[in-house]
């Protein structure tokens, strides 16, 4: 079921009338719809659509709040309208505890007009002071510099904050009530695959669903799919999906290459074991149409995750061309939103991949983190000496061809530079430069006894990304790692040498974090050496500041990042927990609150 969470802006004024109320409406209105269209422009949801925001109203006209009456009104209101996070805005004082948001579930910011004529800024303080007795977190957005009260602009600080609050909020919003498909078990003994009940129905409010691996046979067995949309598929991966080397007919060792006739059923196979995976996630109306309308109606989830090794992969074809497809931003149909969806089920990479895809609408990569190569290493391995930001070293980025095709950096922008679009911004010949970027190579027989194809390609640009991962830790719960950095790409014998000593099949992104000299990012190797999993997932673009904040509003903490402190924003009780040390205020006040859905 498609719903979209809403922002409820929230106008606060004086009640005082006899020329105080009357004279702050018009000032009070005009911010709430300068907010309204600011985030309107600037935030979308996952499938492109611009955020829908919500002032209250009564009788068909915007109305404001000057007390308790009007709050429970405007509540009302909003829970009729799916608001899943307020803004209150006001020019001035009025009464905090008659008319702050008082719903636990909602996410809450005030935007107080820093202004001299009405102490907008008092109001704001004494608001949040509230809140923070109360036990109701509330983001603090006041801008540096004082206004005269007929200035309609927003200034650049308090934009920022107001955007940022707002495509994290509906981040949180867009993932209540939604599900986790995993789809088989855990796999390789890997903790991450682990899908853990109460995390994601306490602090996302996302329900788990588990499904067998057979149901992806049976569906294929008795025909449960498009039959037209596969013919269809089929002919677009015989004429855009190339194959590449068989690193079966190059080993002396292990099982002999698959026939030609083998790697035709296989191509079928994987077609349609995409369309069965993204039918079970998401439903298909056409299976309603051939009479199975149970299968139609899909899970209603956000993201999955498929276990493969090694039950099914040493019998049937691995689930990488599935993976590679769905969490790219196109298929035979054209662009199309994402489909995150994580291999070997590590549910808690799926999760960082989406929150990624949530924050920009870009697709996720996900991979191994596999080695750091230190600068010494590369020398005596290829005779070069890294150089530029690539001088004190590296870490590889690859897994068995799950990473999205998008990843390549064959995408373009108007200025030429490579990039990773949001989605909706792929244009044909963005896909058609993806598309010649890979080429999907036959599973390597030892690996992948079954069979199937990996994509394989490198990142041929350099572009700013975040790496990002969830991890779980008894006696904390969860945390959240971020590392901004950079792709980079290395001469092209350097690339094949050190990346033929992995797997010659498998997608690459050789990746170079930002360091800064201080602890966990004293330098690249401590980065590799701190991270928590042997997984991470990568998006586009310096987003940490986002993640930050969404991490904040799920009450998770985050033990590891590189984003500056000036960046940071999370709820003003945050600060009640300390200012000195931001790390630690933030696990003593994420313990405090606890899950946002206990």
């Amino acid at each position: 079921m498609k719903s979209y969470p809403a922002i409820g802006i929230r106008p606060i004024v004086d009640s005082r009338r006899l020329g105080i109320r009357d004279a702050l409406e018009g000032k009070v209105r005009q911010m709430a719809l300068s907010a309204k269209a600011l985030i309107e422009e600037n935030v979308f949801y996952a499938d492109g659509t611009p955020a829908r925001v919500v002032i209250f109203s009564q009788n068909g006209e915007i109305a404001s709040i000057a007390g308790g009456e009007e709050a429970a009104r405007c509540e009302e209101q909003f829970r009729q309208e799916n608001v899943t996070a307020t803004l209150s805005v006001t020019p001035s004082w009025c009464y905090p505890l008659e008319t702050i948001d008082m719903d636990p579930m909602t996410t809450k910011a005030i935007w107080g007009f820093n202004g001299t004529e009405r102490p907008g800024a008092v109001y704001l303080a004494a608001a949040l002071s509230a809140h923070n007795q109360m036990r109701r977190p509330c983001f603090s957005i006041y801008g540096r510099d004082v206004q005269d009260m007929d200035d309609e602009t927003i200034p650049e600080d308090v934009q920022e904050k107001l955007i940022r609050f707002a495509r994290c909020a509906l981040a949180v919003g867009q993932m209540r009530n939604k599900a986790y498909a995993g789809i088989g078990a855990v796999s390789m003994g890997i903790m991450g695959s682990f899908c853990d009940p109460s995390f994601y129905t306490q602090y996302l409010g996302m329900r788990p669903e588990w499904i067998d691996m057979t149901e992806i046979i049976r569906r294929v067995d008795l025909g449960i799919y498009d039959h037209e949309e596969f013919e269809e598929a089929l002919k677009w991966v015989k004429e855009n999906c190339k194959e590449g080397i068989d690193p079966n007919e190059i080993k002396t060792d292990g099982m002999p290459p698959h026939s030609r006739e083998q790697k035709d059923q296989e191509w079928e196979f994987v077609v349609k074991m995409t369309m069965i995976i993204r039918d079970i996630m998401l439903g298909n109306e056409k299976l309603d149409e051939m009479g199975f309308k149970e299968e139609a109606l899909g899970r209603n989830a956000l993201f999955g995750g498929f276990q493969g090794q090694r039950m099914w992969t040493d019998y049937k074809p691995n689930c990488d061309f599935s993976e590679a497809i769905l969490n790219s931003s196109f298929d035979w149909h054209g662009k199309r939103q994402p489909i995150v969806f994580a291999t070997e089920n590590d549910n808690l990479n799926g999760l960082s991949m989406l929150f990624g895809n949530l924050l920009t609408g870009s697709a996720a990569g996900f991979s191994d983190v596999r080695c750091y190569w230190s600068p010494e290493a590369v020398e005596r391995v290829t005779g070069w000496k890294p150089e530029g930001i690539a001088a004190d070293g590296f870490i590889h980025l690859i897994n068995s061809g799950s990473t999205c095709l998008d990843a390549a950096g064959a995408s373009v922008d108007a200025e030429g530079n490579h990039v990773m679009k949001k989605w909706w911004e792929m244009k044909p010949e963005d896909i058609k430069a993806s598309l010649e970027a890979v080429d999907w190579c036959p599973a390597e027989l030892c690996q992948f006894r079954g069979g199937g194809y990996s994509s394989h390609f490198k990142t041929g640009a350099q572009m700013p990304l975040t790496m990002i991962r969830v991890n779980l830790v008894d006696g904390n719960g969860p945390v959240l790692q971020i590392a901004e950095g950079w792709s980079i790409v290395l001469p092209e014998e350097v690339h094949n040498k050190i990346d033929v000593r992995t797997d010659r099949t498998w997608p690459t992104t050789w990746f170079v974090p930002r360091t800064n000299g201080q602890k966990a990012f004293k330098d690249v190797y401590s980065v590799m050496a701190n991270w928590g999993a042997n997984h991470g997932a990568f998006i586009y673009g310096h987003i940490g500041a986002d993640l930050i904040t969404l991490a904040s509003m799920l009450r998770i903490p985050v033990s590891m990042h590189n984003v500056d402190d000036a960046k940071i924003f999370r709820p003003h009780a945050w600060g009640s927990f300390g200012t000195q040390d931001y790390e630690t205020a933030d696990f003593a006040a994420c313990k405090a609150y606890g899950p946002l859905y206990r």
